[in-house]
């Protein structure tokens, strides 16, 4: 009977501490994009996206993305940013990635890779954040985050001229982007 309590015992301790891991976790796996207008979070998704997530995390550690700016905005549709360049042409200094595609459709605030038109496996530092729910982009771009909060802030990202393909005069830039557990 002793043995099968401190079974029980160990067993309770052990839920418990992975339940506190669990947490922790999902503590860890949220990103910040800090704008002129405020602070945009997003929940990073490791569980479909595992490289492309490690590479957003890679680059925040960096500071890659403070100051580069959302260089094409289309209203309505999506805010994109990632490039130092600030052409849709740059990328970081790490090799592209593989596509991680999943079955998660495109909604208002989905954050997802960009890549060269008809190479998915080109995604690099660039990403989007949807407007508006974007069903003919599903299962064709990564998926690695949602926002959770900020999508106010999301809505406020200066526009382009849609005839230009959403390219931004005087864009918007990250001030400062960290991922959760990064003091620097």
């Amino acid at each position: 009977m002793k043995i099968t309590r401190r079974l029980l015992l160990a067993a309770a301790a052990f839920s418990a501490a992975l339940g506190t891991a669990s947490i922790a976790r999902a503590e860890d796996d949220l990103l910040f994009i800090d704008t002129k207008d405020g602070r945009i979070t997003i929940k990073l998704r490791p569980d479909i996206a595992p490289k492309h997530v490690e590479r957003i995390k890679r680059l925040a550690k960096e500071h890659f993305y403070d100051g580069i700016t959302f260089h094409r905005v289309i209203d309505g549709f999506m805010a994109q940013g990632g490039d130092p360049d600030g052409t849709g042409m740059g990328s970081s200094r790490y090799p592209d990635l593989k596509a991680e595609f999943s079955d998660l459709p495109f909604k208002r605030g989905t954050v997802a890779m960009a890549r060269q038109p008809g190479d998915k496996d080109s995604a690099n530092s660039q990403f989007f954040i949807c407007f508006a729910d974007a069903p003919q982009l599903n299962g064709k771009y990564t998926i690695w985050g949602e926002v959770v909060s900020g999508m106010d802030v999301v809505d406020k990202i200066k526009k382009g001229d849609k005839a230009n393909n959403g390219a931004v005069d005087s864009p918007d830039k990250m001030l400062k982007v960290r991922a959760a557990g990064d003091a620097s």
